[in-house]
């Protein structure tokens, strides 16, 4: 199995937290970055299998596949021992409904502050960070006192926390006004598998000289 992602793909860093969860052997590709081109010029394999030109991709044998939710899908039937989605079927889709959220509906946000970094106080960054700080509250509320966003640690919690790493990179973080959350995130970057792959992106950020958040930091 290989998995081709990049050094700062939070879809790639999806998938690669999965596989370790799941105790997959995989030679992970690290698809070329540069700062000013980006990942340009794309992975011939990223090119040749993914129309949206894009990672990651997943190569196993004669299967080719991309996006990194498709990929969770494949995972999960590929190994289904430790699961990864709850066992209940309410439960499952309601963590499926998570997962999409992070991807769907907040990351677009953080996608936005990514282009207005140079401008913080444009009306257009404020509303980004106003929409994240409402999604941080839903999922407050989602969470309560469950240890993990669906109940059993899920593709969910693995999806919003790389979500939400880039969303505190770039200027919407989670505060106090989440207690549990914030506690959720303590969690989550205690897994094995998620300090491997975050601290990983992080001693990359510092390689490079970006910033980053305190929580990221504690992870090398």
């Amino acid at each position: 199995m290989k998995i081709l992602s990049g050094p700062l793909s939070m879809f790639g860093a999806k998938v690669e937290i999965a596989a370790h969860e799941k105790g997959l052997d995989f030679a992970l590709v690290m698809v070329p970055f540069d700062q000013l081109r980006g990942y340009e010029p794309k992975h011939p394999d990223v090119l040749r299998i993914n129309p949206k030109r894009q990672v990651p991709v997943l190569i196993d044998a004669d299967l080719e596949i991309f996006d990194s939710t498709q990929i969770f899908e494949y995972l999960e039937d590929l190994k289904p021992d430790p699961a990864l989605w709850p066992a209940d079927p309410r439960a499952r889709a309601r963590a499926r409904q998570l997962e999409h959220c992070a991807d769907e509906i907040y990351f677009p946000h953080v996608v936005r502050l990514m282009n207005l970094e140079e401008t913080p106080d444009d009306p257009a960054a404020e509303t980004a960070r106003a929409e994240a700080a409402k999604f941080y509250r839903r999922m407050e509320q989602t969470l309560g006192d469950q240890a993990f966003l669906a109940g059993t640690y899920s593709y969910a919690d693995i999806g919003f926390y790389m979500a939400q790493l880039f969303g505190e990179r770039k200027g919407a973080p989670m505060t106090g006004e989440t207690p549990n959350l914030l506690a959720w995130r303590e969690r989550m970057s205690a897994r094995p598998a998620v300090r491997k792959v975050a601290g990983a992106m992080a001693a990359y950020l510092a390689s490079i000289g970006r910033p980053m958040p305190d929580f990221m930091r504690a992870l090398g």
